[in-house]
């Protein structure tokens, strides 16, 4: 299988490749004239291979992540490696943050010798994939949703779990048994990022709490202003729909175990729970937004790169994205201080909750050579302490002890999934694989299906929520899943 390239893939060389430092070895004429063999002689060259091949000094070796001290080892390894990213937005100049460039000519500073090649997908979720499957892909890559048990196939382990606690947080999200294999590119919340003025001009003073209230504030700037629409789908990007999953696990019911345990042996998770809490009432609120005329009027052209500045200008009054995107409104126009983020509008037992997590999670391709492997913690490890791009883009840290964010909630309390028991580790992928409904999995049209049926007035949204029970119950009862009555 050809490596897959997306069209809208761009490749930045910010510096011209190097060759590999390395030493030469010679067999000396004194000793050829001594009478050498030709097994010493093949010896010898053998040795000068594994010399020129050497990817660091051997006095220094490969360093792992935590031993490694940027700015004092390897600042002379002289090598190329590449770095597959969704963040598209980082290549452009008008870009209101910093880009890709400026990021690379920064570790450039540090690491003069070691050439970064940035390539970046609009598809990214479907084209990592791609690239793992053919064997050929980038020395750092974003990892992609795959079972944990392929992990060992595809990336070098970072160390263990142990030692990486004391590094980074969010470590135990790319863990398998007991070695760690990716490290988080950011952190975020979830919620909805929203434009202040639009909604204070429409009379909403205070965020809302609840499905009801928010929907009664979508109302509220429909009738204030019709030209500008209160909640922008986005559903023609796809990739933007598997959002509203994310508010359905511990946003909506405060439960640290509910997505990698709790669901898993719920009975029919996407009931009606009669609190406006848990899946339910948070795929309802997209449900409603669009059959109550809440939403743009034609979903199928929604315009991802274009709602940036629309939101920017007060055309939009908010968006269903987590905190990676509030920067990214914010540097789309001139109106950068109108752009907020509120919580998820659920309240469970008179209490906020927000879903704090890491964003796509560096990995470093085991297939690489050693230099490049090498280059590619370094790369990763300097991202992640020193380039400032977790702060850049609203993020919650990711070095171990740091807390350096701009992002903050008032009176709602951050908390991060637990992950799945032993033995479960891969019990969410099974499910959805045997369901289809690819919950938390890049379930984009499952959430589109939504819409639609919002939108034709087709379906009733209990009728959507129950076959979704149905095919639930369904992948419990043939994978043999305990649940739950």
């Amino acid at each position: 299988m050809k490596l897959k390239r997306a069209l809208a893939v761009t490749l930045i060389t910010i510096m011209a490749a190097g060759a590999v430092a390395c030493g030469e070895t010679t067999v000396s004429e004194s000793g050829q004239e001594t009478g050498t063999d030709t097994g010493a002689v093949a010896q010898a060259e053998d040795e000068q291979v594994a010399t020129a091949d050497a990817p660091v000094s051997e006095a220094e070796g490969i360093k792992s992540y935590a031993d490694l001290v940027l700015g004092e080892d390897f600042t002379d390894l002289n090598t190329e490696i590449s770095f597959f990213s969704n963040r598209t937005d980082l290549d452009s100049e008008d870009y209101g943050g910093v880009t890709w460039k400026e990021y690379i000519e920064a570790f450039n500073e540090v690491y003069p010798d070691i050439t970064v090649n940035v390539i970046t997908d609009t598809n990214y979720a479907e084209d990592a994939k791609t690239h793992l499957q053919s064997g050929d892909y980038e020395t750092v890559i974003l990892i992609p949703a795959i079972d944990k048990a392929d992990l060992s196939s595809y990336f070098e382990s970072f160390g263990t779990l142990d030692v990486m606690n004391g590094q980074i947080n969010y470590a135990d999200h790319w863990e398998y048994q007991g070695e760690v294999y990716g490290v988080p590119s950011t952190a975020t919340a979830q919620g909805i990022v929203y434009n202040k003025r639009v909604f204070e001009e429409a009379g909403v003073t205070e965020l809302p709490k609840t499905p009801e209230d928010f929907l009664a504030a979508l109302k509220k700037i429909k009738e204030h202003d019709a030209s500008i629409i209160p909640l922008y789908t986005n559903y023609a990007a796809g990739w933007t729909m598997g959002s509203w999953d994310d508010y359905t696990g511990i946003s909506a019911t405060g439960d640290v175990n509910y997505t990698n345990g709790t669901l898993l042996h719920e009975k029919d998770p996407f009931r009606d729970y009669g609190d406006s809490t848990h899946p339910y009432a948070v795929y309802k609120i997209l449900y409603d937004a669009v059959a109550q005329g809440l939403t743009e009027d034609d979903y199928s052209t929604t315009d991802w790169e274009g709602c940036k500045g629309m939101i920017n200008r007060g055309e939009i009054g908010c968006m269903v994205l987590g905190s990676w995107a509030y920067p990214q409104m914010e540097a789309a126009g001139e109106n950068a201080a109108d752009i907020g983020y509120m919580p998820f509008p659920v309240t469970v037992n008179g209490k906020q909750y927000a879903l704090a997590g890491p964003d796509y999670c560096y990995g470093i391709n085991k297939n690489a050579p050693d230099d490049e492997k090498q280059a590619g913690i370094i790369f990763v490890k300097w991202m992640t302490e020193q380039s400032g791009f977790v702060y850049n883009e609203d993020g919650l840290p990711i070095k171990a002890g740091s807390t350096e964010t701009k992002l903050s909630f008032d009176n709602v309390e951050f908390l991060q999934e637990a992950p799945a028991a032993e033995g479960e580790e891969d019990l969410l992928n099974e499910l959805n694989s045997e369901s289809e409904l690819n919950y938390r999995a890049g379930g984009d049209r499952r959430i589109q299906l939504i819409i639609e049926h919002a939108s034709m007035g087709d379906m009733e949204f209990d009728d959507i929520m129950n076959e979704w029970n149905e095919k639930w119950t369904q992948a419990q009862e043939v994978l043999g899943v305990s649940v739950n009555e």
